[in-house]
């Protein structure tokens, strides 16, 4: 049996689906899954139960961002803090994690087709050493050519290159604060705390979190174009300075000529693409060796 749970939504939930889905809706959801374990304080049951549920709550959750049509979804599941807690309560997370996670990876073909992809990505700092020098050796190695470095390569060198940032962040239990999860690609997400515990989440919860999100959307949206060409301005004058200097060293006037200028300014932005590609190339075949072998050694 699927462990997204099969079915449909009910009829008033259906309705109401549909009334959301008349506005804006978010492509990217990300949730901090807390309150396992105050769940299984509050019903008296074992902290393991309370994890268990939690995972089966996060299946119900895919559910229902398919049939709302949301694509993309990324869970803050694990976290480094959370190796502190008990040998006992670590060893059944991680079991309970290889089981459901397993079984997610499986289905993996047949929810394609309703074009949803599952990736399980890790934290950044435990990126291995080699690829970290690798990156430090691509930094020092800019140093002549400062407009290689920049929030647009940074975007590229993170395991979530390829995902949209997250329109929607959710945080259950009542806490306020991220824990670390997605600092960057959240910057412009609506950020909505909600008091439920995980195991409790309902139907419900997320659709009042994307009304929040949509009574927030054109603010949000305005922010992140304001952003992006603010980015965009910043590359230019760089490229613009660079230009500047090397005409200045060829002899010539400081406005220089205008078809050389032209010239110098396309050759420098396609120099830089061929840069910046050839390091995330190195980049992706270090990422790609380092699972190989982790998967060798796990196998």
């Amino acid at each position: 049996m699927s462990w997204i749970k099969e079915g449909e939504l009910t009829i008033i939930e259906r309705f109401c689906a549909n009334i959301i889905k008349a506005g804006p809706m978010p492509k990217h959801v990300a949730f901090i899954m807390d309150g396992n374990r105050r769940y299984a304080q509050k019903c008296h049951v074992e902290r393991q139960e309370g994890h268990s549920q939690g995972f089966d709550k996060l299946a119900q959750t895919l559910r229902w961002c398919l049939n709302l049509g949301i694509r993309e979804v990324t869970v803050y599941a694990f976290s480094i803090e959370n190796f502190k807690r008990s040998k006992e309560e670590v060893d059944g997370l991680m079991d309970l994690a290889r089981q459901k996670f397993s079984r997610l990876l499986e289905e993996q073909e047949s929810l394609k087709k309703h074009g949803v992809c599952i990736r399980v990505l890790g934290d950044l700092p435990l990126l291995p050493l080699d690829i970290q020098e690798l990156i430090a050796q691509a930094v020092l190695a800019t140093r002549n050519y400062n407009n290689d470095v920049s929030e647009s390569l940074l975007d590229k060198c993170l395991y979530t290159n390829n995902s949209p940032d997250p329109d929607l962040l959710i945080r259950t239990s009542g806490e306020v604060r991220l824990s670390d999860f997605l600092l960057w690609q959240t910057s412009h997400s609506c950020l909505v705390f909600q008091s439920v515990l995980w195991p409790e989440y309902s139907f419900w919860n997320l659709c009042e979190a994307i009304l929040r999100f949509q009574m927030n959307y054109s603010a949000l949206q305005k922010a992140r174009d304001s952003y992006m060409e603010e980015r965009r301005r910043q590359q230019m004058e760089r490229d613009q300075a660079y230009v500047t200097k090397k005409l200045q060293q060829e002899g010539f006037a400081s406005h220089g000529d205008s078809r050389r200028r032209r010239t110098l300014l396309q050759k420098c932005t396609a120099m830089r693409e061929e840069r910046i590609q050839g390091f995330l190339q190195a980049l992706e075949h270090k990422r790609v060796d380092f699972f190989e072998r982790l998967c060798t050694v796990s196998a």
